[in-house]
């Protein structure tokens, strides 16, 4: 228990607090960018976003839209678009190899078709939260940097699914973010994601991980920063907003999918990310046995003070940083409700391990 709680602290004053004092860097020179989306059957969702790319405030950049085999109206509403918009593009899949993973396909082609060295990636179903998004994240590149990692939260809604989906967000995004800013990137999220067309070829693009499902995004940014500067870009302005899950069914087979990948990070990140997730499972688990046997309460409740007392502050002043709002009433449970989850998910991964792609 006494161990649990010290990895927890470890985390807490040498990764997480030091990455709440982290300032974004200042633009320097707006260079030419594409913004890259890949959609398939996502028209309700792009007649939001597009509209919102093509009003961003940048002096050269286009948008480019990977129709990638959708049915709906898809076609028809971006070829208005290509007609108002000369920034505009459209690189259109009819069919994916079988021996490829679709959305990779889908976004290797429109890396391809990219007229600019530099490349800045969202999804359909987000949206950029202030109209500098572009300007914002390219910033990133003012220190040397070939990958800029952003965060993306989800948008707040009624229900605790809501809040655990934000919460568990969170928790991903100050793990991955505040080990990019130690110098040890090892994931970000294709929600909000930038980086060179040079650095993308040079690492060979999504060669060693193409038949998987997942890992446009972390697996990506596991090989690129073997051999490339990333950075970070976390003010509000730079970040995008995603529509979250609305059933707990829908969330976990998201989950599912995002760990399936986790088993192919790196030795040392695996051993760290492994390190965080088990103390944290354990000490719920051993607070349960403890409190069943009724032994050693009173320093069992030390810990457990020590642990939420000094665990918790950092979290919120990282949400702070984020500009990410978490109750701090609902924390306690938010954080049991995950792990415990965590734990199950883990297990059913190993279990069953097909996943499939729309």
């Amino acid at each position: 228990m006494a161990l649990c709680v010290l990895v927890q602290l470890y985390f807490s004053f040498f990764r997480f607090l030091p990455f709440t004092k982290h300032t974004d860097p200042e633009p320097a020179a707006q260079l030419p960018v594409s913004v890259i989306v890949a959609a398939h059957d996502e028209l309700d969702n792009l007649m939001e976003l597009l509209p919102a790319l093509l009003d961003q405030e940048y002096p050269e950049f286009e948008v480019l839209l990977v129709n990638d085999r959708s049915e709906d109206d898809t076609e028809f509403y971006t070829y208005e678009l290509e007609r108002q918009y000369p920034n505009f593009r459209v690189v259109t899949v009819k069919k994916t190899p079988e021996y490829l993973n679709p959305k990779k396909y889908a976004l290797a082609l429109g890396i391809r078709a990219a007229k600019y060295e530099h490349l800045l990636f969202t999804d359909a179903d987000c949206r950029p939260c202030s109209p500098t998004w572009v300007a914002r994240m390219q910033a990133g590149y003012a220190r040397g940097a070939e990958v800029v990692l952003g965060y993306s939260p989800y948008a707040h809604l009624k229900g605790f699914l809501n809040h655990l989906i934000r919460y568990e967000t969170f928790l991903t995004g100050i793990q991955y973010l505040s080990q990019a800013n130690a110098g040890n990137a090892y994931m970000g999220v294709g929600r909000n994601l930038s980086y060179t067309k040079g650095c993308f070829f040079k690492n060979k693009g999504f060669a060693s991980h193409i038949k998987l499902m997942g890992g446009d995004d972390d697996l990506f940014v596991r090989d690129a920063a073997n051999n490339s500067k990333v950075s970070i870009v976390i003010d509000k302005e730079a970040q995008t907003i995603s529509i979250p899950k609305r059933t707990f069914r829908e969330w976990i087979v998201q989950k599912r999918r995002h760990l399936s990948v986790g088993g192919r990070y790196r030795a040392a990140d695996k051993r760290r990310i492994g390190a965080f997730i088990v103390s944290n499972i354990l000490f719920y688990i051993l607070l349960v046995i403890l409190l069943v046997l009724n032994s050693h309460l009173a320093i069992l409740g030390a810990l457990a003070g020590v642990r939420y007392l000094t665990v918790f502050p950092v979290y919120l002043a990282a949400a702070r940083r984020l500009n990410d709002r978490i109750s701090l009433l609902l924390m306690p449970v938010l954080d049991l409700v995950y792990f415990v989850n965590y734990l199950f998910l883990g297990i059913s991964v190993l279990l069953y391990k097909q996943f499939r792609w729309k």
